[in-house]
Formats: C-alpha cells, structure tokens, sequence
C-alpha cells in the first residue's frame, strides 16, 4: 500500500497540482493585500475619504451586512480570475506553437522515381519467379 501511494504521490501531475495550490494561496495573499492596502484606499480617495469597508454596512443589533468587505472580495476575485485567465491563455498559446513546431519538424521523406521503379521491378520479378 505504501509503495502504490509512493508511486501516486510522486506523479507529475500530483506534483505540479501541489505546487500550484501553494503558489495559489500565495498568490490570493498578495492579491488580498493589493486591494485591502492599495486599491480601496485609492477608491476612498476618490470618493472623497469614505472607506467602504466601514460606511456600507447595515447592523441589527449585533447582526451586520458589510457591504463594502463584500465589494472588496468581489474585487479580489476578479484580480484572480483574471491573472488565472491570462495565465492559461498564455499556456494554451505555448503548447499549440509547440505543438506546430513538432509537426512541422517531421521530415517529410520522398521517395526517388528511380527507386520506385527499382521496386517495381523487383516485385514483378518476384511474380515471375512463383
């Protein structure tokens, strides 16, 4: 059992799914960070010093719907989504060039007219000979 899970873990793709989930989280990190320290404070410039994160949020008693960390998670996302989507869009333009240089590299072997007619030949002295 140990030896079947060795050979799991030890796969490519397991590998590179695990070093993508740490480079993910890392990445969230900074993204988070951007827009927590950079982005909604310019937006509160903007708008004239109002912070989002304390000025949109609705409370009943000790319940309470913070609109404004809404908005920044929505603009989390979007950062991420979009760094993924360029990311992959990246990756699929390198694998379909590589993928055109391998088809492009198979040489393409052409058969002499001498040769050929030298086979022929044979074959048919073949037949004469059954």
């Amino acid at each position: 059992m140990w030896k079947e899970f060795k050979e799991f873990a030890m796969k490519g793709n397991i590998i590179d799914l695990a070093i993508a989930v740490v480079i993910g989280g890392a990445f969230g990190k900074i993204v988070t960070s951007l827009v927590n320290n950079i982005i909604m404070p310019f937006v509160g410039i903007i708008t004239g010093g109002i912070d989002l994160t304390k000025s949109f949020v609705w409370a009943v008693g000790d319940a309470k719907v913070e609109l404004g960390v809404f908005l920044q998670s929505i603009i989390d996302f979007l950062i991420i989504a979009f760094a993924i989507f360029f990311a992959l869009r990246l990756l699929t333009k390198f694998n379909r060039k590589k993928k055109e240089e391998e088809t492009v590299a198979e040489p393409v072997v052409e058969v002499d007219n001498k040769e050929e007619l030298l086979k022929e030949i044979r074959d048919l002295l073949k037949s004469h000979k059954e």
